[in-house]
């Protein structure tokens, strides 16, 4: 369902990524490990459609069978709300906005009406543990909580594909443990494709494969 290859990323006269290639199959959890500097996020942005490769002429990025390097701005724009979701170390929640209102920005920006967007809203926060949690402010939640809060915005449009960046970098333990845990109970039950960059080594090892980056490439 991902399909990337000959992806090269340079920055001036710096080439982070050296031709990757990569395919990832539906409803895989794949991790990315690597040392700092070896290209993980780089990647993880141009897979998620945040970034494009230096050389788009010659290399691809599909999912689901759409090529999403060739789309217009407008078009990857509406892609990306429909298909993608993004949880990231620090879970970006807006903090003048209640749980609910962050989890269903995502749904409105996609034109979704208010009365179905907050019921879906509702199911996710009931899954992830939050139905006490609707109306709170980021303030008002714990780090854990906060993360659930951004993995239920990451999957109110039903994504093909959720690409996590350090999710559990900034958490305890014990909230670390738990998110790992709920990514492959999310998979279970929405059938959902992962693709984790991550440092932890618990999760990287509980995935159905771990790829190990070095200095722009894919070597495992």
């Amino acid at each position: 369902m991902i399909k990337a290859t000959n992806v090269q990323k340079y920055y001036g006269n710096l080439q982070v990524l050296k031709g990757v290639n990569l395919e990832i199959k539906k409803s895989e959890i794949i991790s990315i490990v690597g040392a700092s500097g070896a290209g993980k996020t780089t990647l993880l942005q141009i897979l998620g459609t945040l970034d494009s490769p230096t050389n788009p002429e010659d290399s691809t990025v599909e999912i689901n069978g759409i090529d999403v390097t060739k789309l217009s701005p407008k078009n990857l724009a509406k892609f990306r709300n429909e298909h993608i979701g993004f949880i990231f170390q620090f879970h970006q929640l807006l903090p003048e906005f209640s749980a609910l209102e962050n989890v269903c920005i995502p749904a409105f920006i996609k034109k979704t009406n208010k009365t179905e967007a907050e019921k879906r809203g509702k199911e996710l926060l009931n899954f992830l543990g939050l139905s006490d949690r609707y109306h709170h402010r980021p303030k008002e939640l714990s780090g854990g909580e906060q993360q659930r809060v951004a993995v239920a915005r990451a999957l109110i449009n039903n994504p093909s594909v959720v690409f996590a960046d350090e999710p559990s970098g900034n958490l305890d333990s014990e909230s670390a443990e738990n998110l790992h845990q709920l990514f492959f109970k999310l998979r279970e039950e929405y059938g959902q494709t992962f693709v984790i960059v991550t440092h932890n080594t618990e999760l990287a090892n509980m995935a159905d494969r771990k790829l190990t980056m070095v200095d722009g490439t894919i070597v495992t």
